[in-house]
């Protein structure tokens, strides 16, 4: 079964295909964005977005992870990635990332709104989990409007191996 393309109000969640490596490269290349997430690489290299969206279709048939490429409905303009990864049958970890053209739009939350009920009803995933940086408290917003709550505060190695504050979140299929 192909990965299902799934629709919101405003959003088409779509498979990332080849043709997206270059605004991938771009978005999640801008410092910015990078500097909001533990593994996003700055500088973000011509072939990193090529080495992240081929494994992405055997990811999904294995049900390992699903990632879904944010794109405007009306144009097809991708706008960031939502992905559930580290699926094990019973839980996933929730990540995203929007380009900073599109920040405070709401696009995040309703992409999430849309993956998390997915997860729920397709993939029979009984719990999704989440982690921001605590110096990305926005991307804490979109884990509570999605109904997520504060599991707990850790601390991991980032990209740069420094060790960072970490927000835990969690909900379960109810």
């Amino acid at each position: 079964m192909n990965q299902p393309v799934l629709k919101t109000r405003r959003l088409l969640l779509r498979s990332f295909n080849l043709e997206d490596a270059n605004k991938v490269q771009n978005l999640a290349g801008n410092y910015n964005v990078s500097k909001t997430t533990l593994n996003i690489p700055y500088p973000y290299e011509s072939g990193m977005a090529e080495e992240w969206i081929n494994p992405q279709s055997e990811n999904w048939k294995s049900r390992t992870s699903v990632v879904y490429a944010i794109t405007l409905s009306e144009s097809d303009e991708l706008v960031g990635a939502i992905s559930l990864m580290q699926i094990d049958g019973i839980q996933g970890e929730l990540g995203y990332w929007i380009g900073e053209p599109y920040w405070r739009k709401g696009y995040c939350t309703e992409a999430a709104e849309a993956l998390i009920q997915f997860s729920f009803d397709k993939l029979k995933i009984s719990k999704i989990f989440a982690e921001h940086l605590t110096s990305n408290p926005a991307s804490g917003e979109v884990m509570k409007k999605v109904g997520m709550l504060h599991s707990e505060t850790t601390q991991k190695v980032d990209r740069a191996g420094r060790m960072a504050d970490i927000e835990n979140y969690e909900i379960r299929n109810t």
